[in-house]
């Protein structure tokens, strides 16, 4: 691991005298460093576990294998990637289920002032259906993470039937975001030589059918100009995506993705990474990367999925470390932002915000009992920067 770390560390040095300075300035800056948290030191665990800073507070609004408060709808085994679609002047939080068969999809409904008012299932009997994506056109895709997933795209309103949209890919899907300025769906793959994907429709606005590609680079390079190759045969077989373009750039253990602005954030779990794709220019760059705090003592490990408020603030789950939820500054701080307590054996999951940036939901993947069944799903309401 020392040897890892300290090559790691030398191929970023070596970047950085290359393509920094100046001209990436714009752009990306250097890999965010510990510093104080925009939203002041956490307090002591709330009566739900959880460290949140002042002002802030929590409630539970769904349990694995209980009826969603108010409605016949049993919430699911194992919540995992999520996100929020406006409805009126309402909301809707959809969330995965990473279990194996039964799989799919649910959903919770709120009014304006945040009561539930519904919950149902909007995908049903899929394979471990880990992380996603939403679409400028209010679906969400809903990814298996198996050798031979596959993308399926869902109606968070539960109107339209879920349709699957193998133009996509079939291999180990993680999360996928949604850019809308290039006319791209960028896609993770976790596996530990996995690729980073986009896959430009053939009309913007049909996943039906569209063109497949990997990025193509070195897999040392961690800054700088990057190409794609089109994957011929998405289907996966006879030769998985991810082999069948020469030069095609490996990343371990791809996990969570959002995009906003020109770039895409990208996490890898395996080296617990936040990578940047400046979709203008066609550059990578590293936001964050543990072995790369100054002093060590990183505060975000087991980097798994993220999101971005309207701040600019990137929220970054973790899966493993100390059961942390960090947010990424522009300004390239890392910091915690909130603690789950008394759940070791769990995960964070589908961190999203409300349309107005003043609630967020996740979910701990399997509780306090460590199990699938144990799932539970928050909500945090409070200051968000926005």
């Amino acid at each position: 691991m020392e040897r890892r770390n300290f090559l790691r560390a030398a191929v970023v040095g070596g970047a950085a005298t290359v393509f920094g300075g100046a001209a990436w300035a714009p752009a990306f800056a250097a890999p965010a460093q510990p510093g104080p948290s925009p939203y002041g030191a956490l307090q002591a665990a709330d009566a739900n576990g959880i460290m949140l800073p002042s002002g802030f507070t929590s409630r539970v609004v769904a349990r694995s294998g209980q009826k969603v408060t108010g409605t016949n709808y049993t919430w699911h085994n194992a919540p995992d990637g999520g996100h929020v679609f406006a409805d009126g002047t309402g909301w809707i939080y959809v969330s995965n289920s990473e279990v194996s068969s039964t799989g799919g999809v649910g959903a919770i409904k709120f009014n304006s002032s945040g009561s539930i008012t519904g919950a149902y299932r909007t995908l049903s009997n899929t394979n471990v259906n880990c992380a996603g994506g939403a679409t400028p056109w209010n679906t969400w895709l809903s990814c298996e993470e198996v050798t031979a997933g596959r993308v399926y795209e869902t109606d968070p309103w539960g109107v339209n039937a879920a349709t699957v949209r193998p133009a996509m890919g079939v291999f180990k899907h993680e999360a996928c975001a949604a850019d809308a300025d290039h006319g791209y769906i960028y896609m993770t793959e976790d596996v530990s030589d996995g690729c980073f994907y986009r896959f430009r429709p053939t009309t913007w606005g049909n996943l039906s059918s569209g063109t497949l590609e990997v990025m193509k680079g070195t897999n040392s390079q961690t800054s700088g100009s990057v190409t794609w190759g089109v994957v011929s045969d998405p289907d996966g077989s006879p030769t998985a995506t991810r082999n069948q373009v020469s030069g095609a750039k490996r990343f371990n253990g791809g996990e969570g993705c959002v995009y906003a602005n020109g770039t895409c954030w990208f996490t890898t779990k395996g080296d617990n990474r936040v990578w940047a794709y400046n979709a203008n220019n066609s550059t990578i760059e590293l936001a964050y990367d543990d072995s790369l705090v100054v002093g060590g003592g990183a505060p975000l490990t087991g980097v798994d999925n993220i999101t971005r408020a309207t701040s600019g603030e990137l929220f970054v789950a973790e899966d493993g470390g100390n059961l942390e939820i960090c947010v990424i500054t522009p300004s390239d701080i890392v910091a915690p932002f909130l603690r789950v307590t008394g759940q070791s054996s769990s995960e964070i999951t589908g961190p999203a915000f409300t349309p107005n940036g003043q609630r967020m939901y996740f979910s701990s993947q399997r509780g306090t009992s460590g199990s699938s069944s144990g799932g539970i799903t928050y909500e945090i309401t409070g200051p968000f920067n926005t």
